[in-house]
């Protein structure tokens, strides 16, 4: 998708359709049971435009409610052939979150009627609109029907962005940014997206390898052979029952001009296929088990971004790739594994192994100088039904580190909620037999039993986990993104990154 600037005035420009943003301009109501009536308003000040929609505003057909449509053909005075309307939602809360989500709906909307381009006619007073607005309508440029004979091969190829004439070289740039950033959750939801037959320890290795090598990123690749001789046990417990041989991935950025410290470590659980070993999952929904690796998917198209952003920051990346499969060869419930750490761990249930091949990821993300760690996981079911699918769990065990991490997710218009990871939690993975045990002692709060197992292999590192089991698939499509993948954390861990990187050099620059 092609992205271009024009300062001319939107009822001059020639184009398949011109999309505006009507938002819903009423006053709040004092009183609670009766809603005020919409005072509809286009964000844009060229009377041609707004003539043009006066008819459909008197009728009531527009009211600016979020995301809805209303297409005009032939609108009179435009030299645009159509006139798409759509909702921005409430004017006084729209902000960039509703301008990334609209830009997908207008992208999924004018490609939906076979059209391969549109002017989008910016809005004035959002932050950073030029960035968001690229985002967006990358992602809502997606599709994921990859192996359908009758899948269209409709893409939307150009969009004019109509801003008003202003800084050009500070628009490029936020273009060149969201450009950046929405195709590396592109590329995440890619790698997602592709089937376990497809999408194998092996072919994910290949696909990171060969990304770090066009962006510039050092990359290694190590096969169970090594993976076994690093001692990593825990990792190796979870890709012992499998025919596919698992693979470490590890990723270095590392800019000449960047400190010795901080080192940003990310890292992702990469279970290319979960069928829960022997530990088996239920058969209904188990085709969706390929998507287990949407974390260490997401640290990928991290990769990708933050090695082109170029953030002063040294960032290590590291996923652990496997099955999780039951044969004769695969660890049972009982079984006592030793972590790379030397902790031992009594495996209650295999279907808890994302957190075993975290272990050892986060340890080692730290032997090879992480200062600190953030790692995301389709961790547990138990965060689904705490944040539904809505909202990614976060946890943490710094609350610097997370007010931090926090302060992005604005920026990035991800939703993620805090939730508990205090000691007095720790009595629930006690094992009478190791060191610790994989599940907690009973039903209760086992998304924070999950981040408690982690939480024992980063010690006072500063350390985030998300769980983003609920929101890495999107169950059906929305508006402005198609259903499937979502490559949910890339934009968060990104503009944290970026952010870390400054707050850290001018603390340097103040010392």
């Amino acid at each position: 998708m092609k992205f271009t600037l024009n300062t001319g005035t939107p009822s001059q420009i020639e184009t398949e359709c011109l999309v505006v943003t009507v938002v819903d301009n009423a006053a709040e109501s004092s009183n609670s049971s009766k809603a005020a009536k919409p005072r509809p308003q286009l964000l844009t000040e060229d009377k041609s435009v707004l003539r043009a929609a006066e008819e459909l505003i008197a009728s009531g057909e527009v009211t600016g409610k979020t995301l809805e449509t209303v297409l005009l053909h032939k609108p009179p005075r435009l030299k645009a052939k159509r006139l798409l309307l759509i909702g921005g939602g409430k004017a006084k809360k729209f902000t960039s979150a509703e301008l990334r989500k609209l830009a997908g709906a207008a992208v999924r909307s004018v490609k939906a009627k076979d059209l391969k381009s549109f002017a989008f006619v910016m809005p004035a007073g959002v932050d950073d609109a030029a960035k968001v607005f690229v985002e967006g309508a990358l992602v809502g440029n997606f599709d994921a029907d990859y192996y359908r004979a009758d899948r269209t091969k409709q893409k939307i190829e150009k969009v004019i962005m109509v801003a008003p004439k202003g800084d050009q070289k500070k628009l490029e740039a936020q273009i060149e940014q969201g450009r950046i950033i929405g195709e590396a959750q592109n590329f995440t939801r890619d790698l997602v997206n592709e089937p376990g037959n497809r999408m194998t320890p092996t072919i994910l290795a290949e696909r990171a390898k060969k990304m770090c090598d066009e962006v510039g990123l050092q990359c290694e690749i190590y096969d169970g052979e090594k993976i076994r001789e690093m001692k990593m046990g825990a990792f190796w417990s979870v890709a012992q029952g499998s025919d596919e041989d698992p693979r470490l991935i590890v990723m270095h950025y590392e800019p000449q001009e960047a400190p010795p410290k901080p080192v940003l470590g990310l890292v992702g659980k990469g279970i290319t296929f979960d069928s829960g070993g022997i530990s088996i999952k239920p058969g209904e929904g188990m085709e969706k088990m390929k998507y287990d690796m949407a974390g260490g998917a997401a640290m990928i198209g991290a990769m990708r971004a933050i090695a082109q952003l170029k953030p002063n920051l040294r960032v290590i990346g590291i996923v652990c790739a496997s099955e999780n499969m039951p044969s004769g060869k695969a660890q049972k419930p009982g079984d006592v594994q030793i972590a790379m750490s030397g902790k031992s761990i009594e495996v209650i249930n295999t279907d808890a192994e994302g957190r075993l091949v975290l272990a050892d990821g986060l340890h080692y993300a730290q032997q090879l100088g992480a200062t600190h760690l953030i790692d995301a996981a389709t961790l547990t079911g138990a965060c689904v039904v705490a944040l539904g699918m809505v909202n990614a769990g976060v946890f943490d065990n710094n609350d610097d580190f997370y007010n931090r991490f926090n302060n992005v997710l604005a920026k990035s218009g991800e939703k993620m909620w805090r939730l508990p990871a205090g000691d007095d939690y720790r009595d629930l993975i006690k094992s009478d037999i190791a060191d610790i045990r994989n599940t907690g002692a009973g039903r209760w709060a086992g998304a924070t039993t999950a981040a408690m197992f982690l939480k024992e292999f980063v010690g006072e590192t500063p350390w985030i986990h998300l769980d983003i089991a609920g929101v890495a698939w999107m169950e059906e499509g929305k508006p402005w993104i198609a259903k499937g993948p979502s490559g949910v954390a890339v934009r968060s861990i990104v503009e944290f990154a970026q952010d870390f990187a400054k707050s850290s050099g001018d603390s340097a620059a103040r010392s």
